[in-house]
């Protein structure tokens, strides 16, 4: 049994960076795909080492070879079905499951196949686990200057369109390197979302500062992946608690990709006290090695938190998810019966 018995939610995770290793070695395999360290367990270090990174751009060279493996619909359906599996044998009762479909288009894949195939993942996940609720969402992606993949952001945005409910595909996010353009050049991206009238989240304040929280913000997002950098800006920070801009905090990958320091350096904590609505969250499980127990045990040992903050920190995550509100007061109601 978890050590961490309430209903715990995770908003920051992606597909590509939570996958079973053994999976991904075996349909490499099958699909004739070298991956680094050629074994298995050569694949496991490799993992293990670059985890570790200098930077979240050298970080995000691990995804590489995951992408090279999942260019079809059976295997991006398996690795959503096991992620669903392992996060409910972790006593997850809410996750959102990010990817870019852009991302798996190498092979003859569209960007609605590969949504089409995330969906027919999650949907046998939950049936096969019908303690978990989760939905899935799509990520744009910055990989140069904007001009580089425009064409497949605003097809991403159309795809999240064509899928979006509230009970599937339900938010539009920005991923990938920051600081190599300048985070406003994707405004029109976000405009055009905004129109459609999607949910909307933007990775920002990891790698740059808490101007790039500033530039998301104004974009019109509910929500900001990282955002840790607010810290530097304290007027910030209380505009942004006063709109209740959640931050989606991944300790582990924050302390792997050297944005912060340390976990007893990072100011989560003082953020939550800021009047921040703080989440905890995984970003890549096989990545940083991680499940939200192993963040939660930093979060009290390490970061400064307290019993109660872990059930404020859920409470915040259900506010500000994208799920039905009937289930989002269930959970809160029972997050409630755990304060010590």
């Amino acid at each position: 049994m978890t050590k961490y018995p309430f209903p715990k939610i995770d908003l920051h995770l992606h597909l590509d960076g939570s996958f079973r290793v053994e999976t991904m070695y075996e349909l490499a395999q099958e699909r004739g795909i070298a991956l680094p360290g050629e074994t298995l367990e050569g694949y496991r270090q490799f993992l293990f080492d670059r985890s570790n990174a200098e930077s979240v751009n050298e970080y995000l060279e691990m995804f590489n070879a995951p992408t090279d493996v999942l260019q079809d619909a059976a295997s991006l359906q398996r690795i959503t079905a096991e992620l669903i599996e392992d996060l409910a044998a972790c006593g997850v009762r809410y996750a959102e499951i990010r990817f870019a479909p852009q991302l798996h288009t190498h092979k003859g894949l569209s960007q609605a196949d590969a949504a089409a195939a995330v969906l027919a993942g999650r949907e046998e996940g939950l049936k096969k686990n019908p303690g978990i609720h989760v939905n899935i969402i799509t990520c744009m992606m910055c990989v140069g200057p904007e001009t580089v993949n425009w064409d497949a952001n605003m097809e991403t945005v159309e795809v999240c369109r064509q899928f979006f409910s509230d009970d599937g595909i339900v938010a539009l996010d920005l991923a990938g390197a920051e600081g190599i353009v300048p985070l406003t050049h994707f405004a029109p991206l976000f405009a055009k979302a905004k129109e459609y009238g999607l949910n909307m989240i933007c990775h920002a304040g990891d790698s740059q500062d808490w101007v790039t929280v500033r530039d998301a913000m104004s974009f019109g997002v509910s929500r900001i992946g990282h955002g840790h950098h607010i810290y530097e800006n304290p007027e910030l920070v209380r505009k942004a608690a006063e709109k209740k801009i959640a931050l989606e905090i991944c300790p582990t990958s924050n302390i792997q990709c050297k944005t912060r320091a340390s976990y007893p350096l990072h100011p989560a904590k003082n953020l939550l006290q800021m009047g921040l609505p703080v989440t905890i969250n995984t970003d890549n499980m096989v990545m940083a090695r991680v499940n939200l127990d192993d963040e939660y045990d930093h979060c009290l040992n390490e970061m400064g938190f307290v019993w109660n903050d872990l059930i404020d920190m859920n409470i915040n995550s259900a506010r500000a998810a994208f799920m039905k509100d009937d289930l989002r007061k269930e959970i809160i109601a029972e997050l409630e019966t755990f304060r010590r």
